[in-house]
């Protein structure tokens, strides 16, 4: 339902808004973000337009006032780059190159000529929005599911890596049944099982996902529980849940880092295999490279599908990528220390 899409906007902008007032009463975060924007200035700008897109693409309601003639879609709602881009006359017959006037197989003059930016595809679709559709779903896979799956991890692993016993052998077995089995294979399964809608998606994924970085963090914690500053907080009669947040957890805060930034890229790229599979999302960038794949053999070669998918999949990772690179470097303790 489109109100509770709505309702998830207003409330992320609002925690956003908070989230940064909060930050900049304290000096600490004050002077990592200043830190952070000196360093990756363009990439934080361009993360930015990619959510600022997925936001507009995710307000969407019903007009009162549709004179299309299709009460179908008269009926159905519609988001903010759903009406900036695909008006009903805005669909072409066939393909059309970037900037064409004319169709490509054919010489008649298209409804909108020049305006298509990236030229559209077999359905007659405006490539741009697509790919501007497509920057949602990744957002929504890669993001959401990366805040999912890395506190679970993260709380299984350090649980098990500091108190071992038991709860380690629990974990760790649990860790070994699901590494023993083909990722691939069983995120298949999942999906058949669950579906494939967005959120079924982003379970299947997660439940495939926590392992690797929780096998990290028990690793971590093992070697950090034995650490001379946990022991002497240990000595000094501090509660065992103060030393995991004020001493183990910080010390893990780079590997959170690194691991979002993999895990982001690895998600995303894994819905374009499930996309090549025939079991991906509806609206994705892999959607549209599997598509894509029979227009690269046709003569002449049509390209602009598959570029533009491909080029927003690889801007989105790489500026993911070198902001999580920065931030490790700002988080890290080792680092920290050593500019102090």
């Amino acid at each position: 339902m489109h109100w509770i899409s709505n309702l998830i906007v207003v409330l992320l902008v609002m925690g956003g808004a908070g989230l940064a007032q909060r930050l900049r009463h304290n000096r600490l975060w004050r002077h990592a973000a200043a830190e952070l924007w000196a360093r990756r200035r363009i990439s934080i700008v361009v993360l930015g337009l990619f959510v600022l897109v997925a936001l507009l693409d995710s307000v969407a309601w019903i007009s009162s006032g549709d004179d299309s003639g299709d009460r179908v879609a008269a009926s159905q709602p519609r988001s903010v780059i759903d009406r900036v881009f695909v008006p009903e006359s805005f669909v072409e017959t066939s393909y059309s190159a970037p900037f064409a006037e004319k169709g490509f197989y054919e010489d008649t003059a298209l409804k909108h000529p020049g305006q298509h930016v990236l030229g559209t595809d077999i359905l007659g679709n405006d490539v741009l929005y697509r790919t501007l559709k497509g920057v949602r779903v990744a957002l929504l896979i890669g993001g959401l599911t990366s805040l999912i799956v890395i506190p679970i991890a993260l709380f299984f692993g350090v649980s098990a890596g500091y108190f071992g016993g038991r709860i380690d052998d629990v974990v760790f077995f649990v860790m070994t049944v699901l590494a023993s089995i083909p990722s691939l294979l069983l995120l298949i399964a999942l999906i058949i099982v669950l579906g494939t809608g967005t959120l079924q998606v982003c379970i299947a994924l997660g439940v495939t996902g926590w392992v690797s970085f929780c096998r990290i963090s028990r690793g971590e914690t093992l070697k950090l529980r034995e650490a001379d500053f946990v022991q002497a907080a240990r000595a000094l009669g501090t509660p065992e849940r103060r030393i995991i947040t004020k001493h183990i957890l910080p010390n893990l805060a780079h590997l959170v880092v690194i691991t979002f930034a993999l895990l982001f890229t690895g998600l995303v790229l894994s819905e374009t295999v499930l996309s090549y599979l025939g079991i991906g999302l509806d609206n994705s960038w892999g959607q549209m490279i599997d598509q894509a794949r029979n227009e690269l053999s046709r003569t002449p070669i049509i390209w602009w599908n598959i570029a533009g998918a491909s080029t927003a999949l690889f801007v989105l990772v790489l500026s993911v990528n070198l902001i999580a690179d920065a931030v490790r470097d700002i988080l890290d303790p080792r680092t920290l220390r050593e500019r102090q």
